[in-house]
């Protein structure tokens, strides 16, 4: 039977992929292209990331989620300057959140911890970035498949693949696995 955690640490990668399917379809320029001033580049969003995830997930059960080293404004200024360095930053906050998600156990789940000294549960705080990593991983999509357009290859079902998807999986037995176990097998192949 999964657990809440394995759960979680499971959703938790299922999105860091498709960031990562993302980027590896993108040119450099592609990954600092913004729509308007007023928007934010793939870079961007995942300098902000990057930011909130040392910030919640550093000393997660000892201190505020909201550190005062954390400079939130900057994280939203386009000054990461190459594709490494956007990926050190991607790797280092992922590291971050799975290292602390990784010495949780089922116990801690109704631990109380504060973000900008709001309580919340583990459980509540975990649920909190569960809702808040793919909301921007869904910009880091949406930008990329704008940024190729007819040379985007679809992270999920294709159009028009709908029912020949389906067909399959019905085919099958019924039985139990996490959504993303089939997924995660097949990006390790």
């Amino acid at each position: 039977m999964s657990t809440y955690l394995s759960s979680a640490q499971k959703q938790f990668l299922y999105y860091k992929h498709l960031g990562e399917q993302t980027f590896s379809q993108l040119t450099d320029h592609q990954l600092f292209w913004q729509y308007n001033p007023e928007s934010n580049s793939i870079a961007m969003i995942v300098k902000h990331l990057w930011g909130n995830m040392l910030s919640r997930w550093t000393d997660f059960l000892t201190t505020d989620g909201e550190k005062e080293t954390r400079n939130r404004d900057a994280e939203f200024e386009n000054d990461t300057a190459t594709r490494a360095e956007m990926m050190a930053q991607w790797d280092a906050g992922w590291k971050c959140l799975f290292d602390a998600l990784g010495a949780l156990t089922e116990a801690d789940l109704e631990r109380t911890i504060y973000i900008r000294n709001m309580g919340h549960s583990v459980m509540e705080a975990i649920n909190r970035q569960l809702a808040h990593y793919p909301y921007h991983v869904g910009q880091i999509v949406f930008i990329g498949k704008m940024c190729r357009d007819e040379e985007w290859t679809s992270l999920s079902i294709p159009r028009g693949n709908s029912q020949t998807y389906n067909a399959g999986k019905f085919a099958q037995p019924k039985h139990n696995e996490h959504f993303t176990d089939e997924f995660l097998k097949d990006s390790k192949e």
